[in-house]
């Protein structure tokens, strides 16, 4: 059985520390800017989802420090949650891909094949990364 999808903030969380260990407000931070600003995680949101994603295995405390008297907590992306992280973007490419597919195939004069125009369906949409 697959696993259920992962919501977006989670897959940005992880996408985030895919990049290396970070802190919380690194972690929203990256959040709010690869989402174009469309998320932008609060503190108690936040630490609840690394929450269940370190209760899921998918990420840990890396390390801690003291800076201006206060603990700063750094997390990373385990193998398991590299190997969910990848599996997510590849169910995410393969849903954009098809859904391109579609709809260039709605639009495609009559008398030509479907999957076989010159649009955005074969540019090459699977040799990049997805973002939301």
């Amino acid at each position: 059985m697959a696993s259920k999808p992962l919501q977006e903030p989670a897959f940005l969380i992880l996408s985030a520390l895919a990049a290396g260990p970070m802190h919380g407000y690194g972690i929203a931070k990256d959040v709010e800017t690869t989402s174009e600003g469309r998320i932008t995680l609060r503190v108690g949101t936040l630490y609840g989802a690394i929450d269940r994603l370190a209760a899921a295995g998918l990420v840990e405390v890396d390390h801690e420090e003291v800076v201006d008297s206060r603990l700063r907590r750094y997390y990373r992306l385990t193998a398991e949650g590299g190997a969910r992280l990848e599996a997510e973007a590849h169910r995410a490419q393969a849903q954009a891909r098809r859904a391109l597919e579609r709809l260039a195939a709605r639009t495609a004069p009559r008398g030509t094949t479907p999957g076989h125009t010159t649009g955005a369906a074969s540019s090459g949409l699977g040799a990049g990364p997805v973002t939301a």
